[in-house]
């Protein structure tokens, strides 16, 4: 079992720049996807960023790129999500989750929410214009 816990949201004007945190404990998880989604009210939850976590190999969202930035912290077994510029549209709950290695073969695999096992409770990202 793994047990991820966010940190990092809050109230931010457009343009602002928050980070995020998660903090992963339980299992063996230096194998795994970690992966950063939001889901803003009456909208699918989407894929930001994810990284593996052995290599550091990143896939970032085409919406956030060159604003949004993952990286992972072995030693405090945290990942991050840097994110700047911030826009309105980008209120949403903001959600840390793990995915198992075997279910991430190819690029496409950390995009889909259904390949991760395990989630954090989520937290509030809310951007005013």
């Amino acid at each position: 079992q793994v047990q991820l816990v966010e940190s990092g949201g809050g109230l931010v004007q457009a343009g602002g720049s928050l980070r995020l945190s998660c903090a992963a404990s339980g299992r063996t998880f230096s194998t795994y996807g970690m992966g950063w989604f939001r889901q803003a009210p009456g909208k699918e939850r989407e894929l930001v960023a994810a990284v593996r976590w052995s290599n550091g190999n990143t896939y970032t969202a085409n919406s956030v790129k060159c604003r949004f930035t993952i990286s992972r912290d072995n030693a405090k077994h945290t990942v991050y999500l840097q994110m700047n510029s911030l826009t309105p549209e980008e209120t949403a709950v903001y959600y840390c989750a793990a995915a198992e290695p075997f279910r991430l073969n190819y690029d496409t695999d950390y995009f889909r929410a259904q390949n991760y096992d395990y989630w954090g409770h989520g937290t509030q990202v809310t951007v005013s214009s």
